[in-house]
């Protein structure tokens, strides 16, 4: 079978046309009808040239369809509904993942899944001391761990803040957004209850 300029020509696959009367061979494949219920294309109709472009003027794909049938059809996440395992945000955490095998040279994919396995583990780290996501993500912003106490925290909160303020780093002031970071989060932290 060769294909020719018409995109979608089959030539030389010794159908002829299922236009009634017609005698041309069909090298044009259209779907056939789908019974009622049937996601697929159904059976295949062949046409000549002439008759593909009269069935294609006509063709309505969302005949037979009710109204709900034809909006999840139109839908951008049809077909997508349901994420295969390789996809869902928790692949590989309990698990190699299945490209555990490939050549990773420069650990890029290695080094993300770590910090992904990383990141749950802290989650779960986190839920199991009755950490907020806001404590969490304080904690994440000053770098330190869980179990940090007051005098562990006024520390970490006095070396970010001679870090990053313009008067103490030489006037640079693009770090002003990880300063205010690490302010919100230490007026977090230092007002909660869970630290001793």
């Amino acid at each position: 079978m060769k294909h020719d300029k018409f995109h979608g020509r089959v030539s030389g696959n010794g159908r002829l046309c299922n236009a009634p009367g017609c005698e041309d061979s069909g090298e044009f494949r259209a779907p056939g009808v789908r019974p009622s219920g049937f996601d697929g294309p159904g059976d295949y109709r062949w046409f000549c040239l002439d008759h593909i472009r009269a069935f294609n003027a006509g063709y309505d794909f969302f005949a037979g369809m009710s109204q709900d049938e034809i909006l999840a059809a139109q839908s951008p996440i049809s077909g997508w509904e349901d994420s295969t395992r390789a996809f869902r945000p928790d692949a590989g955490i309990d698990q190699a993942p299945r490209w555990a095998d490939f050549a990773d040279p420069l650990e890029a994919i290695a080094r993300r899944a770590r910090a992904r396995k990383a990141d749950h583990a802290q989650a779960q780290e986190a839920a199991r001391r009755g950490i907020s996501p806001e404590d969490r993500a304080a904690y994440e912003a000053l770098n330190l761990p869980f179990d940090a106490d007051r005098r562990a925290l006024r520390r970490r909160y006095t070396e970010l803040v001679r870090r990053y303020h313009p008067d103490h780093n030489g006037g640079d002031r693009s770090l002003e957004t990880k300063l205010q970071r690490v302010v919100e989060a230490y007026d977090r932290l230092r007002h909660s209850p869970g630290l001793r």
